[in-house]
């Protein structure tokens, strides 16, 4: 196992179906959630995974926010 995971990290992108744009998508996801705090705009074309992993992270911290104010509103 520990050597098949070793081997897999030498592949190159191509090997391992990764195209151009396959970026890690947690980094978008990330952005996203930064994006809501800042009230920035998805800068990714729509049709990419890029885009569909900014509005997840940017919903997410949406969702928590709308919650938190649920929570106060309640207290």
């Amino acid at each position: 196992m520990q050597k098949q995971k070793k081997n897999q990290k030498n592949l190159s992108r191509k090997e391992r179906g990764l195209g151009k744009y396959d970026a890690p998508l947690k980094l978008q996801y990330n952005q996203g959630l930064t994006g809501f705090r800042l009230n920035k705009k998805n800068p990714f074309p729509e049709t990419t995974m890029q885009h569909r992993e900014w509005q997840r992270g940017y919903n997410f911290a949406y969702y928590r926010q709308a919650q938190r104010n649920e929570d106060r509103r309640r207290s």
